[in-house]
């Protein structure tokens, strides 16, 4: 198995120079992070895919989704869900198969439902399917997702309808543990975000903290994930790119 690196860890950079920059590092698979809508005409897509593995991509909408998918205005949500096909159309060019959902915040003054959310989500995940391309949850700290109950109570509801992106470092970031996320969304599990974490910091390069990878990776193979985990960390939580090399380095032996 390899593992893989998200073009957010160079954030804001350009696409195309993080993508550059990250292959000339010794990475062969990624996530595409896109950050503008210039970046989803097909030309531009042509100039990035090139023989690279482009595993998952993930919108620079997902801060507006409670507004634009979780509201109550159905109407919006409809048009949302038919604009999210320049998405699905992107990730489909590229080759990549699971886009990347964060979903609903500030869900304590929700006036939508579980019920309704999960059904939304479906509708969604429909959409993208002829594309093929499978919609996959994120738990992510302060959005519904962040609590391994929801997402428990999700997998229940829709079955066959959900896949997820676990993240370790959100799981940690909302209080929760990556082994009970990961219990909770099962061999529902299409996608992984990897970092690392010690009792000060709760997002640091694979190798820098004291997260039980082997015990994380064993977990994984049980419920038989054979996916392409990623590193993603946030550009201000390591130095050079070599960082992420050693990540890589570190984690390779591991997840075999």
């Amino acid at each position: 198995m390899k593992i893989g690196v998200s073009s957010a860890c160079l954030y804001p950079e350009y696409l195309e120079e993080a993508l550059d920059r990250l292959e000339a590092a010794g990475f062969s698979d990624f996530e595409v992070f896109f950050n503008a809508y210039s970046e989803l005409r097909p030309e531009y897509l042509s100039s990035i895919k090139k023989e690279r593995n482009i595993v998952s991509v993930h919108p620079f909408t997902s801060g507006f989704e409670t507004f634009l998918l979780f509201s109550e205005h159905y109407r919006r949500f409809q048009d949302t869900a038919e604009g999210y096909k320049t998405y699905f159309s992107a990730a489909a060019s590229l080759g990549a198969k699971i886009f990347v959902l964060h979903g609903q915040r500030d869900y304590d003054r929700s006036n939508i439902s579980e019920e309704e959310y999960f059904e939304r989500f479906a509708y969604l995940s429909r959409t993208a399917r002829p594309f093929g391309v499978t919609l996959a949850q994120e738990n992510v700290n302060r959005f519904r997702s962040e609590d391994p109950a929801f997402i428990a109570r999700m997998r229940r509801y829709l079955h066959d309808e959900c896949a997820f992106v676990l993240d370790i470092k959100q799981a940690v970031r909302a209080g929760f543990s990556p082994f009970a996320m990961l219990e909770a969304m099962g061999e529902k599990i299409v996608h992984v975000h990897l970092s690392d974490h010690n009792r000060k910091e709760n997002c640091l390069p694979p190798g820098k903290g004291s997260f039980d990878f082997p015990r994380f990776f064993r977990a994984l193979e049980k419920i038989g994930f054979s996916g392409t985990p990623v590193i993603e960390l946030y550009r201000r939580n390591f130095g050079r790119i070599r960082e992420l090399t050693a990540a890589k380095d570190f984690l390779a032996p591991i997840f075999r």
